[in-house]
């Protein structure tokens, strides 16, 4: 398999451009008119850390490295713009493996309007996935980001919790679990769920990839407020009684957000309108700092998450 070839064939293969690009991947780099404002993020995912291809099919991983990218679009409800991939190909990989996740991430591309612009590929020791996701609004300011909860606020979180984590332990038991496991190995971006929580003035927003507590912990250091969640509350996956795993699984993609609370009822009907999944209110924001997670019976539960490098 040779670099150029490869190159020539994926160029072969991408979905057709979105309207702001004016070039892509063929020459030295992408041009892009976006106009407006635009957020970038990068991810990476790496075999033995993020996936397992003994449980991953090439083109779950390919569609997955897109979809948690793009999720940290939607945490800033931003309309997704441009993807830009950096493969790190393992000696065990052929061209027609390669082709296979190009699939998987072209399927999320199409599904969610995302342009492959461009990228490079490399080997690699492992199957690695680096994505470069740039998002846009028409000014900076309807960007949410962590930094603008208040007291007050409403502490709302889009879908279920804990399925992922559960799908996790399942294909490390060798179990059967479908619903989890499909929340596992192919996790979806809630972008129109967080234009949605946008344009309902949502205050601070986050992806839920570390877990509730750990990702609720960011929002209450970068707003300087305290979160206080009613774990009773808390919309579990079908099958999950581990309020722990709910709380500090990671890997469910939802969107925990902050909302004045007179825009509660507009946003649960437009995010069930909009993206199909519901909107539960989980809590609210006070003065002081932290996040406090409340048991049944008064006892309270540590908001832990997980730790890439930990």
């Amino acid at each position: 398999m040779g670099e150029f070839e490869l190159l020539a064939r994926i160029r072969e293969r991408l979905p057709r451009p979105g309207p702001r690009i004016r070039l892509r991947s063929g020459d030295d780099a992408a041009i892009a008119v976006p106009g407006g404002a635009t957020a970038t993020s990068v991810d990476a995912l790496v075999d033995g850390v993020h996936f397992r291809r003994e449980w991953s099919g090439l083109e779950q991983i390919g569609a997955k490295a897109l979809a948690v990218a793009l999720s940290d679009l939607a945490a800033m409800g931003a309309e997704p713009g441009e993807a830009y991939v950096v493969l790190g190909v393992p000696s065990d990989l052929d061209e027609d493996g390669c082709m296979e996740l190009l699939d998987g991430m072209a399927r999320v591309a199409t599904e969610t309007g995302t342009t492959l612009a461009g990228g490079d590929v490399t080997r690699a020791p492992v199957l690695t996935l680096a994505v470069t996701v740039v998002g846009h609004a028409p000014a900076p300011e309807r960007f949410v980001t962590r930094a603008g909860a208040r007291p007050g606020d409403a502490l709302v979180v889009t879908g279920e919790l804990g399925g992922a984590a559960a799908g996790l332990l399942s294909l490390e038991a060798n179990e059967e679990r479908s619903e989890w496991i499909a929340r596992q190995l192919e996790p979806r971006a809630r972008l129109e769920a967080g234009r949605a929580l946008a344009d309902a003035d949502a205050t601070a927003m986050i992806d839920l990839s570390d877990g509730l507590g750990g990702d609720a912990g960011h929002i209450a250091q970068a707003s300087g407020i305290g979160l206080r969640i009613d774990a009773t509350t808390l919309p579990l996956a079908d099958g999950i009684a581990d309020l722990a795993m709910a709380v500090s699984g990671g890997e469910d993609y939802e969107l925990l957000a902050t909302l004045p609370p007179e825009q509660l009822e507009a946003a649960t009907i437009a995010v069930e309108k909009q993206s199909g999944v519901a909107l539960t209110r989980i809590g609210e924001v006070v003065a002081g700092e932290g996040v406090e997670i409340r048991l049944p019976g008064g006892a309270l539960l540590e908001p832990t998450g997980f730790d890439q490098l930990g």
